[in-house]
């Protein structure tokens, strides 16, 4: 049976309530992660978690270096922390274990709320996953920084900010437009298809049985890499937005 998400209406809104769940989730981890580093911390004998939280403060660091001037993006060293923390965590979160409940009679409730279940008599609804192979929690999260880098672009560059609209030449204003709507586009959608995908891989996998645990395996580990890796081009490119637009140094 096809699992599918446990939906709510709420003032005639479809609300998912495993991508809310898993979001609240993703939060406390990151939370609790970043609070145990600093608990104790020492200069001369530092914990393991206090090295790691270095470690990645060190990275955010040179993602922030080789995106644009660090002496100027250091202040959004937090923001980089926030989110590479934030979506490297909820990328993991849909690798471990699933959680299924069952809906018989065409009808199913969750804390008094009736959830939807599209005219089917029994379904499966799939409460744990990503929160990352939701498209909207992506486009969320690229919207927040792409009007984030816009803000911030007009309130410290504002003269370099609407030159590079017309930039090379006048005629290229709507090709620069089209550019600045597509990148909260590509930006969120991107992280999406890839976190998405590789949840429905690791369904197909499970559906073969014991035959696929040694395939399963191997995607796991595979899905570590690029939960990574997409952390890293998602916080990469943020600073990117943000340098074009904020931190470019005036012609003279």
């Amino acid at each position: 049976m096809e699992h599918i998400a446990p939906i709510v209406i709420i003032g005639g809104q479809k609300v998912d309530l495993s991508a809310i769940i898993m979001m609240v989730v993703t939060s406390i981890i990151v939370f609790v992660l970043a609070r145990l580093s600093i608990r104790k911390m020492s200069v001369e004998n530092p914990g393991k978690l206090q090295n790691f939280m270095e470690w990645v403060v060190e990275f955010v660091s040179n993602i922030i270096g080789m995106a644009t001037d660090f002496k100027r993006g250091k202040v959004y060293l937090s923001l980089g922390l926030t989110l590479i923390m934030y979506i490297f965590v909820g990328n993991m979160l849909g690798l471990p274990f699933n959680f299924i409940t069952e809906a018989h009679h065409g009808h199913a409730t969750f804390l008094g709320m009736d959830l939807f279940m599209d005219g089917k008599d029994e379904a499966e609804f799939a409460w744990w996953k990503s929160p990352t192979a939701d498209a909207a929690m992506t486009m969320a999260l690229a919207l927040t920084v792409i009007v984030l880098s816009h803000i911030q672009g007009i309130r410290h560059n504002r003269k370099h900010y609407f030159k590079h609209y017309v930039q090379p030449w006048s005629f290229f204003l709507p090709i620069n437009i089209i550019e600045t709507v597509a990148k909260p586009l590509t930006l969120g959608l991107r992280l999406y298809g890839n976190i998405y995908a590789g949840e429905v891989m690791i369904s197909v996998i499970l559906g073969m049985g014991w035959v696929g645990i040694p395939a399963m395996l191997v995607w796991q580990g595979f899905s570590v890499f690029v939960g990574a890796i997409q952390a890293f081009v998602f916080t990469m490119l943020t600073m990117v937005y943000i340098g074009q637009y904020s931190i470019h140094e005036e012609d003279h």
